[in-house]
């Protein structure tokens, strides 16, 4: 149940997010360099040395304001999977719903340097929330297409029955913007 919860909510906050953008994306004035985005995207990655994990997957949909031509500020949801290594017997796949904050500062018209922070809402029974923080660089072409690499660090709660001390990803993000 606790799950079906954590979903109805996140499905919840994603749809009403899209909703009201929507509506303001098409009263805003384009003139003066702001503008709303929205983004899907896939990523895949390698975790840390020491992580228990492998490899990580996932999708999110992210919120873009750019509040000028050098710098953004987004908002990300979505679903990532980190995949235990095969020989811990006892360490199952940590899956969890991030939900990001961040800025992306443009020094070279289309590529960025962006920063995270946020929250990863645990999805098996038992796991806590966990801290999300990061950052990459990318580049967005014209026709929305967006490339970028991310590390991405997780801080996990002690008490969390999916806890492990270090947890963290070197992904690609292949995306694309609306």
């Amino acid at each position: 149940m606790k799950t079906i919860t954590k979903l109805f909510t996140m499905a919840t906050v994603v749809c009403t997010t899209l909703l009201s953008v929507n509506a303001k994306a098409q009263t805003m004035n384009m003139s003066n360099g702001m503008a709303f985005k929205i983004g899907v995207g896939v990523s895949g990655g390698v975790t840390t040395e020491n992580s228990p994990f492998s490899y990580g997957l996932g999708a999110d949909v992210r919120l873009q304001y750019d509040l000028s031509k050098s710098v953004s500020l987004t908002a990300s949801g979505g679903y990532t999977r980190l995949f235990a290594k095969d020989n811990i017997p006892a360490l199952a796949d940590y899956d969890f719903i991030p939900a990001i904050g961040g800025v992306k500062v443009f020094p070279i018209e289309r590529m960025y340097l962006m920063a995270e922070v946020g929250a990863g809402f645990g999805i098996q029974d038992g796991s806590k929330t966990s801290f999300i923080f990061g950052g990459g660089l990318g580049y967005e072409w014209n026709s929305g297409f967006d490339l970028g690499v991310k590390y991405q660090g997780y801080q996990q709660d002690g008490t969390s029955t999916t806890y492990q001390p270090v947890n963290g990803q070197f992904a690609l993000r292949l995306g694309y913007n609306f």
